[in-house]
């Protein structure tokens, strides 16, 4: 592409360090490849190539969907426009097709920056950082997110990569996820309830094969290990290898999308979407995980991503 033309991601930010490799791009402020010594671990898109299926995409200030668009807040009600226009939802928040800034560049790191103005339906005002290192424990990233306004903010954000074990397909792939509970759900995608992944096609608290099944799903009751961390992690059919994400205790809910409905029939079931969610999809509506920051205030979360090689 010549020099004078814009990729469909933006500006693409390359930071490396011990074999760990992972462009970061403009568009969304999100993570475009990553890559270790070589083997691919996120099912990515071409610097050329428009992003498609929310791929490695930063979703702020909400993850997933609000129903209707509507939303009250204070005392006073919202809406926001309908991304997802078959469904009558809202979807992802207002980030992710948006430019964001570098704030701090080096060969192992970047950080990007956004800051969101007050708009129709979200009259609030919020600056977004997202630090990424590579190194010898992976991809990680730290978002911080400040209430620049004067006034009481609603917040919530997710990250939406997709996971990458191997050439076979999501069929073959086998899952560890830490979740004791799963969100119900409507036609519409829309939380109903909550319940117990005992016993159901939703229990993957011990290695199991995804095989035939579709999952679009949100999870939540989440085992952590001694670091406060909850790891999903995606092994290759034959379980030699693999890639886990982790995400602190400000993510306690997450989804699994083994891509059945992406518009692109050679992306369905190709890798597994995982996506850390600070809250639960529909939170502006029902204040499920719903973070509400003062003026002034600030809120951090952690998530990353790092090879896995044995038998785990």
């Amino acid at each position: 592409m010549p020099a004078s033309l814009s990729y469909p991601s933006g500006e693409q930010i390359e930071i490396s360090r011990d074999g760990h490799r992972a462009t970061i791009v403009e568009v969304s402020g999100g993570v475009r490849t990553y890559d270790v010594d070589g083997r691919t671990l996120l099912d990515g898109y071409e610097a050329g190539e428009l992003c498609s299926g929310g791929r490695g995409q930063l979703l702020v200030p909400w993850p997933n969907r609000l129903c209707d668009g509507r939303y009250e807040f204070d005392g006073q009600a919202y809406d926001v426009p309908l991304s997802e226009p078959d469904k009558q939802n809202a979807i992802h928040g207002f980030l992710r097709w948006e430019s964001w800034r570098i704030a701090e560049r080096a060969e192992d790191r970047v950080v990007m920056e956004h800051t969101l103005h007050p708009r129709a339906g979200y009259p609030f005002a919020l600056h977004t950082s997202v630090e990424y290192g590579v190194g010898a424990d992976g991809l990680t990233a730290t978002v911080t997110a400040t209430n620049v306004g004067g006034r009481r903010s609603p917040y919530g954000m997710g990250v939406h990569p997709y996971l990458l074990a191997g050439d076979a397909g999501v069929d073959d792939v086998w899952v560890e996820a830490p979740a004791r509970r799963y969100l119900t759900v409507d036609d519409r995608q829309i939380p109903t309830g909550v319940a117990d992944v005992e016993g159901t096609r939703y229990d993957f608290r011990r290695r199991r094969q995804v095989g035939k099944e579709a999952i679009d799903t949100a999870f939540t009751d989440v085992a952590r290990d001694a670091d406060g961390r909850a790891w999903v992690r995606v092994w290759s059919g034959d379980q030699t290898h693999g890639v886990g994400l982790w995400m602190d205790e400000r993510y306690p809910f997450y989804m699994l999308f083994t891509g059945d409905t992406l518009p692109a029939r050679e992306q369905r079931r190709r890798s597994l979407a995982v996506e850390p969610m600070t809250c639960a999809p529909n939170a502006f509506a029902s204040g499920d995980g719903l973070i509400v920051l003062a003026p002034g205030e600030s809120v951090v979360s952690r998530w990353g991503i790092a090879p896995l090689s044995g038998s785990g």
